[in-house]
């Protein structure tokens, strides 16, 4: 799905309480999350090693780290909503609440929904509250569910 293209800062007041899309399907895999093991220090068989994870993990597959799917969702929000180029700098202010209700196994394909929930008017710019629901392909749950806070100055 192409992104929502906003002409201005301010049209993103028109988003507020409402979602704004969904992206493109992603693919996960074994390679992603082997790199992100070794970027991050975190190298736990759950995440590595597919034959013990076939064999002894309730999934029967390697999953993602949950932060790695969460690392994403700056990859995936940029295939919902492209921002004005008047804007001179996006900052990640932070996350107010995340949980990861389902695993993402290894080859599988997320996609995310994104919503604005708020927008509070800073000095030189605004700050955003996304609601981001990303998917995994024929899962009955989400595998990740966040509030991210996104400062955009002009």
């Amino acid at each position: 799905m192409p992104p929502i293209v906003l002409e201005t800062l301010e049209s993103l007041k028109d988003f507020v309480g409402r979602e704004i899309g969904a992206t493109d399907w992603f693919l996960v895999t074994q390679e992603r999350i082997r790199q992100f093991a070794e970027a991050t220090e975190d190298r736990q068989w759950i995440h590595i090693d597919p034959e013990r994870a076939r064999s002894d993990s309730p999934y029967g597959a390697t999953i993602a780290h949950g932060f790695l799917t969460l690392s994403l969702l700056s990859y995936l929000i940029k295939q919902a909503i492209q921002i004005p180029r008047d804007v001179r700098l996006s900052v990640n202010y932070g996350l107010n609440r995340v949980r990861f209700p389902a695993p993402v196994r290894a080859g599988s394909e997320i996609r995310a929904r994104v919503t604005l929930q708020s927008l509070k008017d800073l000095p030189d710019g605004v700050e955003a509250v996304f609601g981001v629901s990303v998917e995994c392909k024929d899962s009955a749950k989400p595998c990740c569910v966040a509030e991210w806070i996104v400062r955009y100055y002009s």
